[in-house]
């Protein structure tokens, strides 16, 4: 087997786990959980990166404005995206939260047409307007858009658009993005104990525990992402990817009981069928250029 297949399975695998985290600090408000989350992940990764040896990129970063810019605008949509999927989980919207990262891979195809002129092929296309129907459906239908996962699935789909270009390394990225972050996040966090309003300054011991884990906890999925992401093809790590929210989803109809109404439901059916044709097409692409590639070397 792939060990990239591994790698990316177990990343895929604790995102998918992490409403049960979530759900851990439900008394705790989500930007408060969220500055937890950036300040204990910084020390996470400034520690593995001083283990590694791998700072050698920081000086020279640190003086380019241009990249420093484009970090602090991932940092930023990163931050939107936790901040919704967490608010989302303590409030019992778990289905929602798994609804936008179904919709992403989809969102990408769009932002790739809008942003970096790709030209998705016709089954692409199908599979994005079988997502948009899904949408408007459950809209009309409730009177009101799934607004958290369109949120999720944006961020995050800006957030991978934005990361594309940027020339830093998960580890090194995920290093600078925290460390843009980190100081709004430690006073906020000061401010807050010393009101007597934070975790720290009421919570008890396994509550501050809990808060802590979300360093190791937010860093080593995208660590084992990355390692499986350079091992695998895209079509591949494109259907692995589908292991986190539809744990997701497990988890918001059998363990947490969040209603599934009707229109909910026809909207995840549509968001799927466009998957599984965004999917299945991926498959064949990718067979059809490997045979066009044997054949060549055989003619060759």
């Amino acid at each position: 087997m792939n060990p990239g297949i591994v790698y990316a399975a177990l990343a895929y695998l604790c995102w998918g786990l992490f409403p049960l985290y979530f759900k851990q600090l439900v008394e705790v408000p989500a930007l408060e959980v969220v500055a937890h989350r950036t300040l204990w992940s910084l020390c996470f990764v400034a520690l593995l990166l001083t283990g590694l040896r791998r700072w050698a990129w920081a000086p020279q970063v640190l003086r380019q404005p241009r990249v420093l810019g484009t970090f602090a605008l991932s940092a930023a949509l990163l931050l939107v995206n936790s901040l919704t999927y967490v608010w989302a989980i303590q409030h019992g919207r778990v289905l929602e939260a798994s609804l936008g990262y179904f919709m992403n891979p989809l969102v990408n195809v769009a932002l790739g047409f809008v942003f970096l002129r790709e030209r998705p092929r016709p089954l692409q296309w199908a599979a994005v307007a079988l997502a948009a129907f899904g949408v408007l459906w459950v809209t009309t239908h409730t009177g009101q858009a799934p607004w958290l996962a369109l949120i999720i699935a944006l961020s995050f789909g800006f957030y991978g658009l934005v990361r594309k270009t940027a020339p830093l390394g998960a580890l090194e990225g995920l290093t600078l993005e925290t460390l843009l972050v980190a100081p709004l996040a430690a006073g906020a966090l000061l401010l807050w104990t010393a009101q007597g309003h934070s975790a720290f300054a009421v919570g008890s011991p396994s509550l501050i525990a809990w808060l802590l884990l979300a360093g190791p906890l937010t860093a080593i999925p995208l660590l084992l992402f990355a390692a499986g992401a350079r091992r695998l093809p895209l079509t591949t790590l494109g259907l692995v990817q589908y292991i986190s929210p539809s744990m997701q989803f497990a988890l918001g109809v059998w363990l947490f009981r969040e209603p599934l109404e009707p229109a909910r439901l026809v909207a995840f059916g549509c968001i799927w069928a466009g998957l599984a044709v965004y999917s299945m097409e991926g498959v064949w692409r990718s067979r059809r250029v490997a045979a066009m590639a044997e054949a060549g070397a055989d003619s060759g």
